[in-house]
């Protein structure tokens, strides 16, 4: 593939699958790339491991806040978006942090790891004596949703509204999902409504929950505000749902089409953590975020302005042939440090995923549940994938199994 054939802003280029190919072209021949935007300024493209890590770590010259952290942040809603943590930057990204580090205790982790170990079997006995069902919404939104449920302490009877919500919040780019941008602002509302009346009840009643934790957080005198909780409600619903039901949903599809190492699996459940820090590398759920240049500045030799957007696309990094061997092949039996190299995490720095070790025990306890059970899966129809250069996303996956 040519370099004037490559374009990773046309969200059509991801409905049949990533496009590989053009990355690959990135890589070799512009890996730090001007990418041209039909209806606005032109971003660059970092799509090489090494440089991906280098402008993730240097919060400094390639700030979150300044333009905001997505590929396509627009002017109207910056201001407030820059209150949320994924769009700040140190010192302030640093005090907020420190405080909602508080509900993302080990303790908390491990106890809820327990509870989902539970969960994990009645979502396989839900489904396995039927024989088929589709695993998007029947298996893999299950564990995620409910984690984020538990944690955040939403009833059981709300969690489907989260997920609708988180759904039309990142799917503005799929009609199947909304058909503007004013429908994921309207969605944002109402995760903020719920988030509202939620904290309001915790307030009231504290619970041993990460709602009241962040509520009643105290780091140097520092408390979240109303507002820093209802944004940050909105992240976790969304990036605590969609990310990890798409990582299982990558997961399964990877070992269907990958038969070899499922029974590797299924033979050998110790493989169990190599296996979810390679579906990880190979889902990489988040394709790619956004920072722009403080300064003048230099990528790998290049000169890059003040004021630049910069794009660095994880899934690019992820498949990476000068630092990962063998990208290209699925196999849960990589050297672990090979497994150290992904960045499906966001490859360190100040903005590393803070629900890192919530998302490996969901997929793993997961995982290990329907190995032990269903030995066997196969596709009954094509998947059909989100239609997103940002999330990494499968809508519908049709599968069947031999029935217990």
């Amino acid at each position: 593939m040519q370099l004037s054939e490559v374009d990773v802003y046309n969200p059509d280029n991801f409905v049949d699958g990533v496009p590989h190919e053009m990355f690959a072209a990135l890589r070799r021949e512009a890996p730090v790339y001007l990418h041209p935007k039909p209806d606005g300024r032109p971003f660059w493209c970092v799509t090489r491991h090494e440089d991906l890590v280098a402008v993730n770590r240097d919060a400094k010259t390639f700030s979150s806040w300044l333009g905001g952290a997505t590929l396509d942040m627009t002017e109207d809603n910056l201001e407030t978006q820059r209150m949320m943590m994924l769009n700040m930057d140190p010192p302030e990204h640093t005090k907020l942090r420190k405080i909602v580090n508080k509900g993302f205790t080990p303790r908390m982790i491990r106890e809820l790891q327990q509870h989902l170990e539970e969960e994990a079997k009645g979502i396989v006995d839900a489904i396995i004596d039927r024989g088929q069902c589709d695993f998007v919404p029947d298996v893999a939104s299950e564990l995620p949703l409910i984690a984020i449920a538990e944690f955040l302490g939403v009833p059981r009877e709300d969690r489907k509204v989260i997920y609708e919500l988180s759904n039309q919040l990142i799917g503005f780019d799929d009609p199947e999902f909304q058909t503007s941008r004013d429908d994921a602002m309207g969605a944002a509302m109402e995760l903020y409504a719920f988030a509202e009346g939620l904290a309001a009840e915790r307030r009231k009643n504290p619970q041993d929950d990460i709602v009241s934790a962040l509520l009643h957080a105290d780091v140097d005198g520092e408390h979240l505000s109303d507002l820093e909780f209802n944004l940050f409600f909105l992240l976790l619903s969304v990036a605590g749902n969609e990310t990890t039901r798409n990582a299982i949903s990558h997961g399964m599809l990877a070992f269907i089409e990958h038969p070899d190492q499922y029974k590797k699996l299924v033979d050998d459940p110790s493989l169990i953590d190599s296996a979810v820090e390679e579906i990880l590398r190979w889902s990489t759920p988040v394709m790619n975020f956004r920072r722009t240049t403080t300064v003048d500045t230099q990528i790998a030799g290049v000169d890059i302005p003040a004021n630049e957007p910069v794009v660095f696309w994880h899934m690019s990094a992820n498949r990476d042939e000068s630092v990962i061997d063998d990208p290209f092949t699925f196999d849960i039996t990589r050297d672990p440090n090979m497994h150290t190299m992904h960045v499906a995490f966001g490859g360190g720095g100040p903005h590393f995923c803070l629900g890192a070790n919530l998302a490996r025990a969901e997929i793993k306890v997961m995982f290990e549940e329907i190995a032990k059970r269903i030995p066997e899966m196969e596709l009954a129809a094509p998947p059909r994938r989100l239609r997103s250069n940002f999330i990494n996303g499968i809508k519908e996956m049709q599968v069947r199994f031999p029935a217990a």
